[in-house]
């Protein structure tokens, strides 16, 4: 036990001590809520300062197009196009200003759109828009949707529509997002529950990730260096395992309990001020999703652990660590790669089911606690699995660890390995 524990101080404060492990606590955080709301700002934004010429073939549009509109900063120019046969050939100038434009020139046009002449009685006519991008998607849609209100409201005032009974028929009413919990409770979250689950789960994947190819690195150099040679001639495999993988599970508790800590004052910031705006924070995220992060990460984290120790055990070089590294994270990163449906549909037979199977379970059942309230034999269940195969991955992990760890040259074979685990 004391050389267990022996290396498993050796291998926490080597991690600790690192200037990387206090930059990466502490700026963690940070990084990661820029990642997700600054693609959110500069989406918004795409069109701030963007100039589109609309070439109006119906003649009937110049008021619906100069009237204010939800643009994000874009200015719209009329163009009448009225009684062109050819709208193309007439919107050449325009688009030659579109095409021919560099950056900075105050002459310059962003976009051009096409509004067919039939556009007010054909139901079934096409827009067309132009730009110096294929994929200016923030922007097609934004137009789409102004023009579009524009042709219906000219249509329903061709039909002798008032204008204001008009504004009554086209308005938009918001959705309000309203979660039902099993005891009748209403719970309100909607895109914010949904980003929620994201950065949730990110932080579960993100530390399991870094620490479980550290701890695959650190066996590989042990091998390489005859290290563990030396190490072995004083402790039993089983007890550098142990020490190790405790070790480094301590390193990712440590780093998580600073950012619950973080998490918990900025919560505390924000909920006084949400408070005081009248907004019930409870609504968003319970007092509960704490606890059940706390021991979902330890499961996941234990989980991928064990199958990076055993990863570093059978490979000789940082090269072949690589090799193996890239298709185990591709099998872990499964319930990460199927985050939108999970937290779309919580409830779905495939959420279901990577939330009960072994090595998905634990971020899976996190992602349901944390968007839905699924019943409490499912999030037990999902434990006990959990547990259970952390104990299988332990024992299998020893028994490789044991005999890879002295193994030198050809990496093992899946049946070599079987046969490792029988005679381990």
């Amino acid at each position: 036990m004391n050389r267990m524990f022996a290396v498993f101080k050796r291998e926490y404060l080597q991690a600790v001590r690192k200037k990387m492990f206090i930059v990466m606590t502490l700026l963690l955080p940070l990084g990661m809520a820029a990642l997700i709301t600054l693609p959110a700002l500069l989406a918004g934004r795409g069109l701030s300062g963007k100039k589109i010429a609309v070439v109006d073939g119906t003649g009937a549009l110049r008021a619906e197009i100069e009237r204010p509109a939800d643009l994000v900063g874009a200015t719209l120019l009329y163009v009448d196009g009225r009684g062109q046969s050819d709208l193309k050939a007439f919107a050449k100038p325009s688009l030659d200003r579109m095409r021919l434009a560099k950056p900075g020139d105050d002459n310059r046009i962003d976009g051009v759109v096409l509004v067919p002449a039939t556009a007010l009685r054909d139901s079934k006519v096409t827009l067309r828009y132009y730009s110096r991008s294929s994929t200016d998607v923030i922007g097609q849609t934004a137009v789409s949707m102004q023009l579009n209100r524009a042709l219906q409201r000219q249509r329903l005032l061709g039909r002798g529509v008032t204008a204001a009974e008009a504004d009554v028929v086209l308005h938009q009413a918001d959705v309000d997002a309203v979660q039902l919990a099993p005891d009748g409770r209403e719970l309100k979250g909607g895109r914010a529950n949904f980003l929620l689950g994201f950065v949730f789960a990110a932080l579960l994947v993100i530390p399991v990730l870094l620490y479980g190819v550290d701890i695959l690195r650190g066996i590989v150099a042990e091998k390489s260096d005859r290290v563990v040679e030396v190490l072995l001639s004083s402790i039993d495999a089983r007890e550098l395992l142990t020490g190790k993988i405790l070790g480094v599970a301590a390193v990712g508790l440590t780093q998580v309990g600073v950012w619950a800590i973080l998490g918990l004052v900025a919560a505390g910031y924000f909920g006084a001020v949400a408070s005081a705006a009248g907004v019930d924070v409870a609504q968003f995220i319970r007092p509960i999703t704490f606890l059940f992060f706390a021991v979902f990460f330890l499961l996941a984290y234990m989980t991928w652990v064990c199958m990076y120790a055993i990863g570093g055990a059978v490979s000789n070089s940082d090269k072949e660590a690589q090799q193996l590294v890239a298709p185990l994270m591709l099998v872990l990163m499964v319930p990460w790669f199927l985050m939108v449906p999970i937290i779309t549909n919580p409830d779905s037979r495939l959420t279901i089911f990577l939330s009960l199977f072994p090595i998905f379970s634990p971020i899976t059942m996190f992602v349901r606690t944390l968007v839905s309230n699924p019943p409490a034999w499912q999030i037990a269940a999902s434990m006990v699995i959990s547990a259970v195969t952390i104990v299988g991955l332990f024992a299998a992990t020893a028994k490789i660890f044991r005999l890879g760890i002295l193994s030198y040259g050809k990496r093992p074979t899946i049946p070599e390995l079987l046969r490792w685990l029988k005679v381990a």
